[in-house]
């Protein structure tokens, strides 16, 4: 059994509120001969709990066959000061001999990009045991934060920003990226581009099974439901916006919103319902990840948005939560204008360009007004979808085959 070591400052056990992905991957990586231990933060992202008492330094935990070797962080709240000490400290610590100590040898180290010092550190550890760095890409920094509006083109931080990529792309043996056309913005710097691998988030099919197909509500109410993070990212207030509309449309009477999850901007949004007097929207708690296939099942259909920034999705998109609604059987209503298009390639829902309520508003109506039948068909669709492109198991032989050719170029 060959090791990996997977370098993700917010990797999520199994049965946490989150994305799971390195979870799922190492967890099928041992059918292909891996073994893979995550290397994580103490300190849940998402709701800022300690794992760890507070005279550990670490803690090596397996889950369900997967090592996680969890760091002592400090804890912060927001995205100030305290968060980027979060990330010094994972990083500093992922760099001291006696954290990883107790661990085999790796392989191969994967560092990923959730912000790029967890990426750093990973490619250093590749250093000091001469074995193959691969850089995942899930977030393209600093262009991110730069469409975002977070960072200014010619600030000293995103010059800092870019040198340290340039860096961490240069020293990866593959470059595994999460969005499809994310090559685009790679091989300008100097990467070939049979170097860029595209690996896409994807679904434990095993915590889906298949779902009842969806039936006719008997109280009349038709239940549109989204589960994730409430971020700046995520599009949330033009959804709103949706939802203060149909309640001035006949055919939107009927129709309520489930919102699940929680973030920064979760009050804001809040108080935005609260403004507008939408009593169509009722917002709920986050649950662990196991709890979602039952909670999926309660929807008629899905909502997803995305900002209206071309610049930001021209390379795509690749949300976990997105597959999770395909793997539910239901359809989904999305507001985008990204590169790929998982609900339409999978004919899976209706999708509108983002930023426009009235249009979003018009699609949840038509998606509500659609037979019974159709609906049920949209949700076939889209669960044959994900079972043919984006099952971990599938995922992780693709992922497999990266780390075994940079282990077979490094012996030649």
């Amino acid at each position: 059994m060959k090791h990996v070591w997977i370098l993700n400052h917010y990797a999520q056990e199994p049965g946490g509120a989150g994305g799971t992905r390195h979870f799922h991957l190492a967890e099928h990586l041992q059918a292909h001969g891996w073994q893979g231990t995550i290397i994580a933060a103490s300190v849940d992202h998402a709701s800022g709990q300690q794992r760890l008492a507070a005279h550990q330094a670490q803690r090596l935990d397996t889950l369900q066959g997967v090592p996680f070797l969890w760091i002592n962080t400090p804890g912060y709240r927001g995205n100030g000061g305290g968060r980027v000490r979060n990330m010094l400290a994972y990083t500093w610590a992922a760099l001291r001999r006696r954290t990883t100590a107790g661990l085999p040898r790796p392989d191969v180290v994967i560092g990923s990009s959730v912000h790029p010092f967890a990426a750093v550190a990973g490619a250093l550890l590749a250093r000091r045991y001469k074995v193959p760095f691969v850089f995942e890409v899930r977030d393209l920094w600093p262009q991110t934060l730069v469409d975002m509006g977070r960072l200014r083109d010619d600030a000293p931080a995103t010059w800092v920003l870019r040198r340290l990529e340039r860096w961490l792309y240069r020293r990866a043996a593959r470059t595994v990226v999460l969005l499809p056309q994310a090559w685009q913005y790679i091989v300008p710097l100097g990467i070939a581009k049979e170097r860029v691998v595209w690996i896409p988030n994807g679904v434990d099919l095993s915590l889906f099974p298949r779902a009842a197909p969806a039936t006719q509500s008997q109280d009349g109410v038709f239940t549109l439901m989204y589960f994730g993070a409430h971020g700046q990212a995520n599009g949330l207030d033009n959804v709103l916006q949706a939802m203060a509309r149909l309640r001035q449309m006949p055919a939107g009477q009927h129709i309520r919103l489930r919102l699940i999850g929680d973030g920064p901007l979760k009050p804001a949004l809040v108080a935005q319902a609260e403004a507008l007097g939408l009593r169509n929207v009722v917002f709920e708690p986050p649950v662990p990840k196991a709890q979602i296939p039952a909670l999926a099942a309660q929807a008629d259909a899905f909502v997803i948005a995305v900002l209206d920034l071309p610049g930001l999705y021209r390379f795509g998109i690749s949300m976990n939560k997105l597959f999770d609604y395909l793997a539910a059987e239901r359809p989904t209503v999305m507001a985008s204008s990204a590169s790929n298009n998982p609900i339409a390639e999978a004919g899976a829902g209706l999708t509108v360009a983002p930023g426009q309520p009235q249009a979003l508003a018009e699609a949840i109506a038509q998606i509500a007004a659609m037979p019974l039948a159709e609906r049920q068909r949209m949700g076939r669709a889209g669960r044959e979808y994900v079972e043919q492109n984006h099952g971990f198991d599938q995922l992780a032989g693709r992922l497999a085959a990266v780390l075994d050719a940079v282990c077979a170029e490094q012996r030649r």
